[in-house]
């Protein structure tokens, strides 16, 4: 997993601080905890933590081109998944609360990835 860190230190200010290597941790175990079958079909996309994302509260956010829209897609440069670490923990008072909401968001900018709208992803309870 790719980080993006503009800044050092610890880049949560909010009510959880959770270092960088934590939360990347907590990124990779939702992943981890996938369906195998759903795991391997994920194709040509890379899941990073950044601070915040620019001019927006979002917990995460999916860029690319949904599976279920590709048609010839050789040679083209990865999706991306990005997990805001600050705007999560900012939002949470546990760390099992940053646990939870990592997983939510993972699942939910996945189900981008499959070309789920957020209309169905909030019909799923992953919204």
């Amino acid at each position: 997993m790719r980080r993006r860190r503009p800044t050092g230190g610890l880049a949560s200010r909010g009510v959880v601080s959770v270092s960088p290597e934590r939360f990347e941790q907590m990124v990779a175990d939702a992943l981890d905890s996938l369906p195998p079958d759903l795991g391997r079909a994920m194709d040509n996309v890379a899941v990073v933590v950044g601070d915040k994302a620019e001019g927006r509260p979002l917990f995460g956010l999916y860029e690319g081109v949904p599976l279920i829209r590709r048609g010839t897609y050789a040679g083209a440069v990865p999706d991306r998944i990005t997990i805001y670490q600050d705007t999560i923990c900012e939002r949470c008072t546990t760390e099992a609360e940053v646990v939870a909401q990592v997983r939510k968001t993972v699942i939910h900018e996945v189900g981008h990835h499959f070309g789920l709208s957020d209309a169905r992803l909030k019909e799923l309870g992953w919204a």
